[in-house]
């Protein structure tokens, strides 16, 4: 072996070993200099030696941005779900049927963390990872492999003298860390994309993009609690999950329960101690230790029955109201909001919690600084489900509602039948305007990057922009001549703006902010009216005579474009160069396949996007709807399909079709 060959395999084993120090042991043994020094070597040597190449190598842990397709592969062993319980009696009940259907045998329990992500399954051969595969339909899932080796947790070869198998699997979840979590959210609300509302939701959604570079610089992270193989040299689960540590696997707790009362108390303190740990968890799993007793015990048909889960209640808990402030929203809309001290909740600092509107408040009987009971349930909107009236001052008054705008001083107006007060000064008062502003440049609108909450109101102090056509009046000269406001800056908003002009007139609509107009409405108006001109001219009559725009939708058209102002904003976009009409493209495209078709679509996907495969629908003639129901036609089911939609659907009967049979029925 020369010498070139004989560092980089050096390098890869040191810098193999002091991955696991840092991210499974949590236990670092050299500065991040010196670590990226050694890497910076490695990068050199095998760019320099491309004989030396290795898929493996710590190198690759930064993925790449070449899209690649996932390729359906067949579980060797199928991947089942676990039975749930929800209470002590439920998991008693479960130890007493394992000891009847071993014939009375006594049976060792071991207690583990329930993870709240994604499954997976890595097969590892002579200790070097060569497939990590989703769970899928259990039968079969997707080969994620390009992306997994960019998990850092994830070991990709095996510390040599170690006494493994040739040949195993192992089973594990993957996750995004709360860290990590709030990180990405705060990204995307500042690209004003829709927030991912649990850590599980991005796990899952992150496994599968189709740029690994992306997966690696969003910090999932893998526990593994499951061996797999031929011939292990083991009697007990435990001894496995052990081997696993001693490997390289990042496992989690694991105890051994030697009775009904070690259960309860094991149960009690994890409800209590997951609140402190990085990664999101929503139960525990009980498992019989003995791997002959699993072999007796065998599975039903959907579950093993050597296992169960075991799931927590929502998180609840108690804390001050401090104060409540009242924000104004882009429609006028006046939103109470409590401020709270601050609070742990499902892992991250709870210190604001919608309280929708005054209804809500009245239902609540909410006073000032009532004790309150927040809950977030894995979600991560935060919410107050009640109030501890016993710890109520005795001075305490009812909450008020405000009657003015907390912004302009505008008396506000109740809408007729909704529990939502407004401010009717739409075109003065600054919150309406700006959020107007916000919403016109999202992503799912127009899409020009650039302008957060932070530029808009600046731009609207600055006098700049008063109004959504304003934007199109901008210059490089106008931009940089605001406070703090750099080339760079001017030139993203403007290539954005520039770019807007090309986006599909469904998309206009959305970004006019017509009331109860979503970007749901706003496709199924270009559909059928296909210009501007003929929209604005549209009474309720006619409007609501269009599937799915019902008589509240079709007054709030005809009322929005009444007013002139609307109108004058509207003609400045066209003269702009907006998209008025539909393009001749999507007029050509457009087929009556799906005609009829309700479909609801679930889970992620490998081939398309779900805004591609609900685009794909709307075009080919059929409707999305989000609720199973008898009425659904079909399920568009991909990967981590949602357990309820499934019962639901199987117990209505509605087919349930999968990415590719939905692509032959459009071709």
């Amino acid at each position: 072996m020369d010498l070139f060959r004989q560092r980089i395999d050096e390098l890869r084993k040191m810098l193999n070993e002091h991955n696991y120090n840092y991210y499974v042991l949590n236990h670092p043994t050299i500065s991040d200099q010196d670590f990226d020094a050694l890497m910076r070597e490695l990068q050199e040597l095998e760019q320099a030696y491309p004989q030396y190449s290795d898929p493996l190598s710590p190198t690759q842990r930064v993925g790449s941005d070449i899209n690649k397709a996932f390729k359906q592969v067949t579980h060797q062993r199928p991947m089942m779900s676990l039975a749930n319980s929800y209470n002590i009696d439920e998991v008693q009940d479960f130890l007493r049927r394992a000891q009847d259907g071993l014939g009375g045998e006594e049976c060792e329990i071991v207690g583990e963390m329930k993870y709240d992500g994604t499954s997976i399954s890595v097969t590892y051969e002579h200790g070097r990872l060569v497939r990590a595969v989703t769970r899928g339909d259990g039968v079969q899932g997707d080969d994620v492999t390009s992306n997994v080796i960019t998990i850092k947790t994830v070991p990709l070869e095996l510390p040599q003298g170690m006494d493994y198998p040739d040949s195993f699997e192992v089973r594990g979840e993957i996750l995004l860390p709360w860290a990590s979590f709030e990180r990405l959210n705060k990204e995307r609300e500042f690209n004003e994309e829709p927030l991912f509302a649990n850590p599980r939701n991005a796990a899952a959604g992150t496994l599968k993009l189709q740029n690994s570079a992306e997966v690696a610089r969003r910090g999932l992270d893998a526990y593994f609690y499951f061996l797999l193989g031929d011939n292990l040299p083991f009697s007990t689960h435990s001894q496995s999950i052990e081997a696993l540590r001693q490997w390289g696997f990042k496992t989690g707790e694991l105890s051994i329960l030697k009775s009904i009362d070690s259960v309860r108390e094991f149960i009690d303190y994890w409800d209590a101690q997951r609140k402190h740990l990085p990664v999101a968890t929503d139960g525990l799993v009980f498992k019989i230790n003995s791997l002959r007793q699993q072999l007796n015990l065998g599975s039903t048909a959907k579950s093993p029955r050597w296992a169960i889960a075991y799931k927590f209640a929502p998180e609840r808990e108690a804390t001050r109201l401090k104060s409540v402030s009242f924000e104004v929203g882009r429609s006028g809309v006046i939103t109470p909001v409590a401020n709270l001290d601050p609070v742990l909740l499902s892992g991250t600092i709870v210190k604001r919690a919608s309280l929708h509107n005054e209804d809500v408040i009245r239902q609540l009987d909410i006073h000032d600084g009532d004790m309150v009971y927040v809950e977030k349930g894995g979600e991560i909107i935060p919410k107050i489900v009640g109030v501890d009236i016993k710890q109520r001052q005795p001075e305490a008054k009812p909450l008020a509602f405000v009657r003015e705008c907390p912004v302009c001083g505008t008396p506000l107006v109740r809408v007729e039948g909704e529990a939502a007060w407004v401010c009717p000064n739409k075109w003065s008062c600054e919150p309406q305007i700006t959020g107007r502003i916000e919403h016109f440049v999202g992503r799912h609108m127009m899409n020009i990057d650039g302008i957060g909450e932070e530029v808009a109101v600046m731009l609207y102090q600055s006098g700049l922009v008063n109004d959504v056509a304003d934007l199109y009046d901008l210059t490089h000269d106008k931009l940089v001549a605001l406070d703090r406001f750099q080339d760079r800056s001017a030139q993203r908003i403007l290539r954005g703006i520039e770019e807007s002009r090309k986006v599909p007139f469904a998309r206009v609509i959305f970004a006019l902010s017509i009331p109860f107009v979503g970007e749901t409405t706003g496709k199924v108006l270009a559909r059928n009216v296909h210009d501007i001109d003929r929209l604005m001219t549209m009474s309720v009559d006619e409007l609501s005579a269009i599937p799915e725009i019902g008589p509240k939708i079709a007054q709030s058209i005809v009322d929005f474009f009444a007013v002139d102002k609307n109108r004058e904003i509207v003609e400045r976009l066209r003269a702009a160069g907006l998209q008025m009409s539909l393009s001749e493209e999507e007029m050509a495209g457009r087929s009556d396949k799906l005609a009829g078709l309700k479909i609801v679509i679930s889970g992620t996907f490998a081939r398309h996007s779900r805004e591609e495969y609900k685009a794909m629908i709307e075009q080919n003639g059929g409707k999305n709807v989000s609720s199973i129901s008898k009425a659904t036609t079909h399920v568009l089911a991909g990967e981590n399909m949602g357990p309820a939609k499934l019962e639901k659907a199987q117990k209505l009967g509605v087919p349930i079709i999968d990415e590719n049979q939905f692509l032959a029925m459009i071709e």
